[in-house]
């Protein structure tokens, strides 16, 4: 498609790079941006640049941040001793979304998929092993997707820390087999969290 101004090109390109936009979609997006008032464009595009340069991942548990430690690991009103393992910031967001779980998090940042060439290595599983030896927490709770790849890193998990004085517990499967976590509804998310099971090699 040809564009009347290089500057509008370029815009529509840049646009059209995220996920699930096309490029008729992009052009649409940037025709209504110029329809507005400048300060809106001006807002948007000083929100995005603070996005990637200003947001952090919490030190303690991965999670997006304003700060060098989450608001969730920072509050002296949830639980130490639960740490939930989930694969994606979004899902941490979700559970949060039940209101039913009031323990810390750890995101891995994936789960291993060996046809994507993802392996234990490439996740962060290293820190879960320097919270289980810093000691405090009792319950480790696989919040992963009811996939073969969260099943699989469930088990990697379990297999690697197993002799450690912790509960190793799943969340109960409301969440159909297949789901990814993000896409459950919040009442059924949260049903999976309180009515979680006891996990153990026989049971993944």
């Amino acid at each position: 498609m040809d564009y009347p101004s290089k500057v509008l090109s370029k815009a529509v390109e840049e646009i059209a790079g995220l996920p699930g936009i096309g490029k008729k979609s992009a052009l649409r997006l940037a025709l209504h941006l110029l329809r507005q008032p400048a300060s809106q464009g001006v807002s948007l595009g000083t929100a995005i640049q603070t996005l990637v340069t200003d947001i952090k991942y919490c030190k303690a548990c991965h999670n997006f941040s304003d700060s060098e430690i989450c608001d969730i690991c920072s509050d002296d009103k949830r639980y130490n001793d639960i740490l939930c393992i989930v694969e994606d910031v979004r899902d941490v967001m979700a559970i949060e979304n039940t209101g039913k779980y009031r323990g810390k998090y750890l995101v891995l940042g994936g789960k291993i998929s060996p046809m994507e060439g993802v392996g234990p290595s490439q996740l962060r599983i290293g820190s879960i092993e320097k919270k289980l030896e810093e000691g405090g927490v009792k319950e480790l709770i696989f919040a992963l997707s009811a996939t073969m790849e969260g099943d699989t890193t469930a088990y990697y998990i379990y297999k690697k820390f197993k002799n450690y004085p912790v509960v190793f517990s799943s969340i109960a499967r409301g969440i159909a087999v297949g789901d990814e976590l993000e896409y459950a509804d919040e009442i059924s998310l949260g049903r999976s969290i309180t009515n979680r099971t006891v996990y153990s090699e026989a049971g993944s």
